[in-house]
């Protein structure tokens, strides 16, 4: 595997390019939640599109840092500064502080970073920047960034952005937005909206007599003394792997189902399913003691048409419903039943549901202890930020990327379905995975007996 250091300028600060208001705008309460604090890391990789070199600017950082001015224009909170206000509530100040940006360069190719590009990716620590306590959110930057050019004439970007202000989806937004100004647009094809009142209760938090069902298993254990061997285990005593499902795996999977369902589950419902049994079994818990399915969903989007989510919004706009069940129920019930489990919590989010969640999350977010959520298994499905096939932005083209961390920085719960190319060039998944070391050999080896595999090459190797 390929190694290489980056050399990088001293981090500057990136102001927007014109005045910009001077006000204090409220977060959501799905922002506004201590779960969120902490800085969630992106990174994405660029090529030069064939017979486009002539159009790639003369000075790359100059034009991406004047793109991120602009941007900044559009996007004026984000150069502002998180403030807690009494009663722990989180504000931001758009006070046009800025954020902070890092030139750099290495002399490594596009293709050294592995063909087809997937994670884990080499040297991931030199394109991204020292955000420093990535716990600790108030009073600074909003978004850490470092572009990163390479020997072939690409470029990396690396983020990291404040979850509080943004989602997944906001944080592809915004970074498009730079990538459309880097190559001229005169603004946005998307323009962002604020709205954050939209996803706020209407009124002060107070006990709720009759919680959402999505959250009911997390207020029932606020008080409870976790001793889930995933939240116990230090990093490193920890592997992450990231397991690449493509057309042959997933009919594989779907040989296991009954022909209705197997004809109509999407290849989001079998993996979760699938992952979360093996997932599970590898860590050992007893048989009568209960687990859960956290699916974090998108509110946007047409299959949401519930939704009063405008095009632009990128804050927080993400429902996670849960599933739960014993042990056993789950490790010996047939396949197609946690399918079925697993489709019917992902439709639960109606309209009556999501104004509940909202306000139930508004209830609860005094209590910073929800992090140990014990038993757990949160999944994401981030194939919807991807661009397809390639988002073709002048002459630059972008060629992979993503989440690039398997479990997230506050619960090491997190898993996260991610769209790539396989070796075959076949459009396929990439899931990430954390489990303790002595667990993922269990996890691979319960995982092989599904897919009829006598060898692990599925898994690609950790970088941790």
């Amino acid at each position: 595997m390929v190694s290489f250091k980056a050399r990088r300028s001293e981090p500057q600060l990136v102001s927007p390019a014109r005045p910009t208001p001077h006000e204090t705008k409220a977060l959501s309460d799905i922002d506004d939640q201590h779960l969120l604090r902490y800085y969630e890391t992106v990174v994405g990789f660029f090529r030069t599109c064939p017979g486009q070199c002539d159009s790639r600017p003369a000075d790359l950082m100059r034009a991406i840092k004047a793109a991120l001015a602009e941007a900044l224009v559009y996007y004026y909170p984000v150069a502002g500064r998180l403030r807690e206000e009494a009663g722990g509530k989180l504000v931001v100040d758009c006070t046009a502080e800025g954020v902070v940006f890092v030139e750099a360069d290495a002399d490594v190719r596009l293709e050294e970073f592995g063909e087809p590009l997937l994670p884990p990716y080499p040297c991931l620590e030199e394109l991204l920047c020292d955000p420093g306590d990535i716990k600790e959110v108030i009073g600074r930057p909003l978004l850490f960034m470092q572009v990163t050019e390479l020997k072939c004439g690409g470029f990396a970007a690396g983020f990291h952005m404040c979850h509080n202000i943004a989602d997944g989806f906001g944080m592809i937004q915004f970074m498009i937005t730079v990538a459309e100004l880097a190559v001229g647009d005169a603004s946005p094809s998307i323009l962002p909206v604020w709205n954050r009142e939209l996803l706020s209760t209407a009124h002060s938090p107070s006990p709720i007599t009759y919680p959402n069902p999505a959250y009911k298993p997390l207020l029932n254990s606020l008080d409870f003394t976790s001793d889930d061997v995933m939240l116990s285990t230090p990093p490193n005593r920890m592997k992450a792997e990231y397991i690449v499902f493509g057309q042959r795996e997933v009919t594989t999977l779907r040989s296991h189902l009954p022909g209705y369902l197997s004809d109509s589950v999407t290849s989001f419902e079998i993996l979760t399913a699938f992952m979360w049994r093996c997932r599970t079994i590898a860590l050992g818990y007893e048989s009568s003691q209960r687990v859960r399915l956290m699916i974090t969903m998108n509110a946007r989007g047409r299959w949401n048409r519930h939704t009063l989510i405008p095009w632009g919004y990128y804050g927080n706009a993400h429902f996670s419903p849960i599933a739960e069940l014993t042990v056993d129920e789950l490790c010996r019930q047939p396949l197609a039943d946690t399918v079925e489990l697993v489709r019917k919590t992902k439709l639960s989010v109606t309209k009556e549901c999501m104004r509940s969640i909202v306000d139930t999350t508004a209830y609860i977010r005094q209590w910073p202890s929800l992090v140990t959520m014990d038993k757990t298994y949160e999944v994401s499905d981030t194939r919807w930020i991807a661009a397809g096939n390639g988002l073709q932005l002048g002459w630059a083209e972008y060629v992979g990327g993503g989440i690039p961390l398997a479990g997230d920085l506050t619960s090491k719960l997190g898993s996260h379905h991610m769209r790539c190319k396989n070796e075959d060039g076949e459009d396929s998944t990439v899931v990430s995975l954390l489990l303790p070391t002595s667990a993922m050999e269990r996890f691979k080896k319960e995982m092989d007996v599904w897919l009829n595999k006598h060898e692990n090459n599925l898994i690609l190797p950790s970088s941790l």
